[in-house]
């Protein structure tokens, strides 16, 4: 087993470094103090090819590994953590429609999603339907040649700045087998937009609730067949899981090279915090952490390339670990600032709160458990 990164790999996680270096990061504390979208540098992201990651080449895409992405991911994550977690979301839409929809549909939409031309929300959770989203009431009633939409969504992100909504909604029965997915214009007839929710961080993207009203959708929006829906959304969330977890990574490890740095410099007592055994034993620890937590993702990121049958275990593994490990870390980090931790002039207070939600978004990290647990439990439980 290689654990080292191949050439190519390299010059994706150089050029991932240097579009954060010169992008996101001078700009990240503006777009959070502001909560304003940087839609301009999500679509020189897009001209990158860092929006159609995993699209395949094919439809306009990179091609690239599930793998791969997370390099990516994670050196863009180190820029702003914020809008590396739309990027993922983008990225997730953009693969969905590649992946399972009507030809006119891909025609029509992919070729403007790939470049950020236009960008795209993922519709899933509702009010009363977050963990359980099996149990969504939002409903979509075959009329002729449309699907008549009702019903809501919550805590959308980008919604209302978006163009593209990709709406999971019930077609049938009660259960995941009555959940079908659809493309949606953003601005359909039928469609409103609540108010942009004042978070706790994740703030250079908005968030808002979906009411669809008799929206009528075209049949050849439709991904894949009536009643996947759920089928296709769980596809997309093990991806998504490998992605949040290593946003989460990303900002774990631009917080300890805050960290490093700081200690080094700042004196107290007569020498520099760096020089306390106390100091180093817990950057000892976050390093630690942090190695362990990439590991487990780029594993369960070959895992789900790989299409093993495993591979749902394994991405809830790494999103479970590296969501706790990187919100550790960002605790630690802001920890050895001090008081410059906690006031805005730094970025450590940032990093604690954008990387929280990463342990509740994507499947909370307690449902991420009992995904473990079922696979512990089975009849061979070893996990190899």
């Amino acid at each position: 087993m290689d654990f080292e990164l191949n050439e190519d790999q390299r010059a994706f996680a150089e050029t991932a470094r240097q579009f954060a270096h010169d992008q996101l990061e001078p700009n990240a504390a503006q777009w959070d103090e502001a909560q304003s979208f940087p839609k301009d540098v999500l679509r020189e992201a897009g001209e990158l090819g860092f929006l159609s990651l995993y699209v395949p080449e094919e439809d306009g895409g990179l091609g690239l590994s599930r793998l791969d992405a997370s390099i990516i991911f994670e050196q863009l994550a180190m820029g702003c953590t914020s809008t590396t977690a739309f990027m993922t979301i983008h990225n997730m839409v953009t693969w969905m429609i590649a992946s399972f929809a009507t030809e006119s549909a891909k025609t029509h939409f992919c070729p403007k999603l790939l470049t950020g031309e236009w960008l795209g929300s993922y519709c899933l959770t509702e009010a009363n339907a977050g963990s359980d989203a099996a149990s969504l009431t939002t409903s979509a009633i075959r009329q002729g040649s449309n699907y008549i939409l009702n019903g809501a969504k919550a805590f959308i992100s980008g919604a209302g700045e978006t163009d593209v909504l990709l709406v999971m909604a019930r077609s049938g029965e009660p259960g995941s087998g009555g959940i079908s997915a659809f493309i949606v214009p953003a601005d359909a007839q039928g469609i409103s937009y609540g108010r942009k929710e004042p978070k706790m961080g994740w703030n250079s993207q908005p968030t808002r609730a979906v009411t669809f009203e008799n929206v009528a959708v075209a049949v050849e929006n439709l991904l894949g067949y009536e009643g996947e829906g759920f089928k296709i959304a769980m596809k997309g969330l093990d991806g998504g899981r490998i992605n949040i977890a290593t946003c989460s990574l990303g900002t774990a490890q631009q917080a300890l090279n805050q960290a490093r740095q700081y200690v080094t410099e700042r004196q107290q007592f007569g020498q520099a915090l760096s020089q306390f055994q106390a100091v180093q034993f817990k950057l000892a620890d976050m390093a630690t952490e942090l190695v362990a937590a990439r590991q487990l993702v780029r594993y369960a990121a070959s895992k789900l390339d790989r299409q093993d049958m495993d591979r749902t275990a394994y991405c809830a593994m790494a999103k479970r670990f590296a969501t706790d490990i990187g919100f550790r870390i960002c605790d630690q980090a802001l920890q050895l600032y001090g008081g410059y931790g906690y006031i805005k002039e730094y970025p450590l207070e940032r990093y604690f709160r954008d990387v929280r939600v990463h342990q509740i978004l994507e499947g909370t990290n307690e449902i991420m458990r009992l995904i473990i647990a079922r696979r512990v439990l089975a009849e061979s439980p070893e996990l190899v």
